[in-house]
């Protein structure tokens, strides 16, 4: 089964981040999310573009 849409706390700890520091990214739009009720959920395609830019800086 594949997950399509992450907690926060859940990217956090798949990027080796604080949770804050999530929430920092989705502010300035370098994350993309989505909410349902009064959750933030992070879609699982804007976190491997989140990780696949920053490769591409380091290139």
């Amino acid at each position: 089964m594949t997950k399509y849409l992450w907690r926060v706390e859940e990217v956090a700890e798949l990027l080796g981040i604080c949770r804050s520091r999530v929430f920092g990214l989705i502010t300035t739009g370098e994350l993309a999310s989505v909410k349902i009720g009064k959750s933030r959920r992070v879609p699982d395609d804007a976190v491997r573009a989140y990780v696949a830019a920053l490769a591409r800086e380091v290139a």
